[in-house]
């Protein structure tokens, strides 16, 4: 009974910080056709609702109640169950490890980024087998550049973390926001860190201008392609759903999480909002890359980049304090 009663409550917690993020999603692609549609001199969506404000709602009612359309010689439990669900599980699972208030986090432990980054990997295998079941060659080719451009900036991600841990001495989200509560923010002293985070979050999201897994010129719509209805609309709700986790990721490491002049979960949700707006402009702003570009960029200027500053760092933190302790965590 006390297990059913814990599982419960774990369950609750979950839906409490899902169905948030799924409507920050429906809004947040509002938020982003109207912010391109004012760059372009246009209004944007604003027929359905005032101001377009049920937009999202009719989006989700067209794309959850067309048909689905299984193409002939696919993987029905790969292409229908495996791909899309894990994809959506993995966008929702990861919120639970983040500090949203002091008190308001599902699971708060030490080694909290480690988990982030383990689960955030996992999700290459999703958009692989979506692709690979597709029995496309559009969708493979689109599956294997995205499987090829995540992992790759996997490793730019995880390398310009380990300055973060280096500065705040610990793996705990929780705790590196205290750390810079009572020190400085981390995007003052490692901004040239957080300038390659972020450009490093728009690769591993598969956003513009590093959007060449879904380039439309070359690959139609890239590993999606033959997704149609319920289906293609989980892969949104994950892409979305990813995007705005990174932006809160980058709010915790580098500004502060909640400090500021009154703690409060209101500033890291004004932070993140700022983060997400950044994403948006970019995409506004910037043509798409070539293939040759994207890796170019990471494993000729970021990877030794990144490499330099751990060093530079863990050297002026042994200047200033002395050796490191045995464990960091």
């Amino acid at each position: 009974m006390d297990n059913l009663v814990f599982l419960l409550y774990e369950l609750i917690k979950f839906i409490l910080v899902a169905v948030p993020v799924l409507i920050s999603v429906a809004y947040l692609t509002l938020a982003e056709r109207k912010i391109i549609g004012y760059s372009q001199t246009r209004r944007g969506p604003n027929i359905v609702g005032i101001y377009g404000l049920l937009q999202p709602l009719a989006d989700g009612i067209k794309l959850f109640s067309k048909e689905m359309i299984i193409p002939n010689h696919v993987s029905i439990f790969l292409y229908f169950f495996f791909s899309p669900i894990l994809a959506l599980t993995l966008g929702l699972v990861v919120w639970g490890l983040m500090p949203l208030n002091y008190n308001a986090v599902m699971s708060d432990i030490n080694l909290g980024i480690l988990i982030i980054f383990a689960l955030s990997s996992v999700g290459v295998y999703a958009i692989l087998m979506s692709g690979w079941s597709s029995n496309s060659k559009y969708a493979f080719m689109g599956a294997l550049r995205a499987a090829a451009q995540m992992i790759s900036y996997e490793v730019s991600i995880g390398l310009i973390i380990i300055t973060v841990i280096l500065c705040g001495g610990t793996m705990n989200l929780m705790n590196i926001i205290n750390a810079q509560e009572q020190t400085i923010w981390f995007i003052f002293p490692l901004l040239p860190a957080a300038f390659m985070f972020f450009i490093s979050c728009l690769a591993e999201t598969n956003r513009a201008p590093f959007d060449l897994t879904e380039g439309e010129s070359e690959l139609v719509s890239g590993y999606n392609v033959e997704y149609s209805a319920m289906t293609f609309a989980l892969f949104f709700l994950a892409e979305y759903a990813h995007i705005i986790f990174m932006s809160f990721l980058f709010a915790v490491v580098f500004l502060g999480g909640w400090s500021f002049i009154l703690s409060s979960p209101i500033v890291l949700f004004l932070k993140a909002t700022f983060v997400i707006f950044l994403f948006v402009w970019v995409r506004t702003s910037f043509p798409r890359l070539r293939y040759d570009q994207l890796m170019s960029l990471l494993w000729k200027t970021y990877l030794p980049l990144s490499l330099s500053l751990i060093i530079l760092v863990n050297s002026i933190l042994w200047c200033i304090n002395g050796l490191p302790p045995l464990s960091c965590i």
